[in-house]
């Protein structure tokens, strides 16, 4: 019988630390308690349907340094508060610290009441009713708008229909150009029937589109993730960021059955943005109606917006002032990592402030 190789001391030492972090792992969640997320204060200063308008605070007081307030309009498909995940880690604290006055819409939890909501009214009523609630608030007539992935998207075509009440835009992760052959995610779209499957379901649950995204890398955020959480199981702080992640990725609402069967056959088959076919309702969305200063924000290790999903953005709007800003991060460390997320918010708010 061949000798075997394996000093059985040292897996019994491995064992024995990998319990002892297993268990300080344990102590840590017990102590934390219930995740908490949104940690800059903020102000609700307007609601339409489930959507509620948000003015963040900094030291009790909003920001004033910058003139015009800044919206994000962030996914239907995640809840916003990845741009506020915790101290250290979050551009809204980050863009308050340069002076930016921002704001933000919470998109909420639509329920079976809201099946029938389209892409017009998530348009051109709840977001047209929270930019009339800042600019009432700010006394303004134009607003600056950052929208997020597929908030950005929803950016871009109301700056096209409504060109006269944003003064500047910036995008980050959005995907234009969804028929990119590295674009796994649009590939999988396209392979459904979506009108059948709303017909079916009414509202599309969050929790089948959740597991969508995870699927397009089964690995890395699946068993990998886990794996290095049991390596990390006793750092107190950076299981406090997992289990916050663990919640945000989780946290998946329903989606409107018209609004995402419309958003699928109009951007996912139709690509109609770099075809400029759009139509929203009775709105003809045009991209080379816009004229505003634009700054793209791009991931370039984004598996679910490639990098070239978002730089045709580049010829397709009417733009002088368009910049591209490349981070070396992922779809989501853009906004997480703790000098990512500084640095990106800090590049956003200087852009806008050399524009007034």
């Amino acid at each position: 019988m061949a000798e075997s190789n394996v000093d059985p001391t040292l897996s019994a030492e491995q064992l024995l630390a990998l319990s002892e972090r297993l268990g300080a792992g344990f102590r840590h969640a017990t102590e934390h308690g219930a995740v908490e997320v949104d940690p800059t204060p903020r102000e609700a200063m307007a609601h339409a349907g489930k959507t509620t308008l948000y003015r963040y605070l900094a030291d009790g007081a909003p920001a004033s340094t910058q003139g015009t307030p800044l919206l994000v309009v962030y996914a239907l498909v995640n809840r916003p508060y990845m741009m506020d995940l915790q101290p250290g880690r979050s551009v809204i604290e980050s863009l308050l610290e340069n002076g930016v006055d921002t704001w933000l819409m919470d998109w909420g939890y639509p329920d079976a009441s809201d099946q029938f909501h389209s892409l017009s009214d998530y348009l051109f009523h709840d977001l047209d009713t929270m930019i009339d609630a800042v600019c009432d608030a700010c006394g303004t007539e134009r607003i600056n708008l950052l929208g997020v992935c597929q908030g950005g998207v929803f950016s871009l075509c109301y700056t096209a229909a409504r060109p006269r009440r944003i003064a500047n835009l910036v995008t980050m992760v959005t995907p234009v150009d969804f028929h990119t052959p590295d674009n796994l995610l649009a590939s999988w779209v396209r392979a459904i029937d979506v009108d059948a499957l709303v017909d079916t379901l009414g509202n599309v649950p969050g929790s089948l589109l959740n597991f969508s995204f995870l699927a397009l890398k089964p690995f890395a955020l699946g068993a990998r993730k886990y794996l290095e959480m049991i390596d990390n199981a006793d750092d107190a702080e950076r299981l406090a960021t997992f289990l916050r992640m663990e919640k945000w990725i989780h946290d998946s609402p329903d989606q409107a059955g018209v609004a995402f069967a419309e958003f699928a056959r109009t951007f996912f088959h139709d690509n109609a943005l770099v075809n400029a076919t759009a139509r929203i309702g009775d709105e003809r969305i045009d991209l080379a109606a816009i004229e505003q200063p634009l700054l793209n924000v791009i991931a370039d290790r984004d598996h679910l917006v490639p990098p070239s999903a978002s730089t045709p953005l580049a010829r397709l709007t009417a733009s002088t002032d368009y910049h591209e800003h490349h981070v070396d991060a992922g779809h989501i460390g853009l906004f997480v990592g703790s000098r990512t997320s500084s640095r990106v918010a800090t590049t956003i708010a200087e852009w806008l402030a050399a524009r007034g």
